[in-house]
């Protein structure tokens, strides 16, 4: 069922792609009308694989979007399709039997790393959203890559949230690529905002520091870090 669809929505877009060319065959670049049609197609292809039951489609949705991205779409339909995708299985369940159907971590950490492309103040809000709701390590790790990336932290409600997504880990199991991602981030956030002071940050960096747990190799970073942030004076 779903194939035939995007059979459909394909065949639609190359019609109507192939249409306007043919009516402007005398020009050699696209016209406005034609890029806003081009990109409004293919935003009812993403839009629509993105909600199939599948998780082969829902992938495919998300090589759409990259392939947008990549090519410097800001289109917001991108963003809310982002975050449509990284609440599923989370805050929106889909249930057979008892059983959830659309829980794909894959899916919601490659959302959550195209989110930090698109680098908006929506597109941070989506990721906060992550940290606070999100159980899955590899979800968080790239939902906090990608909030450093992004270097947005007004009243300090990034490091805040990362801080807090972190801590429930430690207290139950914690995740070496996650602090090493929460390192990363605390220093990208705090170098873009000039080392804005943040009690949250340099209490996660003294926990990471001395839990046993991780390798020693994330625990020097937690260290490294400390210091830059004692020598800097801010």
């Amino acid at each position: 069922m779903f194939t035939k669809r995007i059979s459909l929505f394909l065949a639609a877009a190359i019609f109507a792609v192939s249409a306007a060319a043919a009516q402007n065959n005398s020009q050699k670049e696209m016209t406005v009308e034609e890029s806003y049609l081009k990109e409004s197609i293919e935003m009812m292809i993403i839009k629509e694989t993105a909600r199939a039951d599948t998780r082969e489609a829902k992938l495919i949705a998300l090589e759409y979007i990259a392939d947008a991205i990549g090519r410097g779409s800001t289109n917001d339909d991108i963003r809310q399709t982002l975050e449509f995708l990284t609440r599923e299985g989370r805050m929106t369940v889909a249930r057979e039997n008892g059983r959830i159907t659309n829980n794909f971590p894959d899916v919601r950490r490659q959302a959550a790393k195209y989110l930090g492309q698109l680098g908006t103040e929506e597109a941070k809000g989506a990721l906060l959203n992550i940290c606070q709701f999100e159980n899955e390590p590899m979800v968080l790790q790239e939902a906090i890559k990608s909030l450093g990336d992004i270097g947005l932290n007004d009243n300090n409600e990034t490091i805040t949230s990362i801080a807090w997504a972190i801590s429930k880990f430690d207290n139950r199991k914690p995740d070496n690529l996650m602090a090493l991602a929460t390192i990363d981030a605390f220093e990208k956030l705090l170098k873009k905002n000039d080392y804005v002071n943040s009690q949250e940050a340099i209490q996660t960096l003294i926990r990471i520091s001395e839990n046993p747990v991780y390798v020693t190799p994330v625990r020097e970073r937690a260290r490294q870090l400390l210091a830059e942030l004692r020598s800097s004076g801010r």
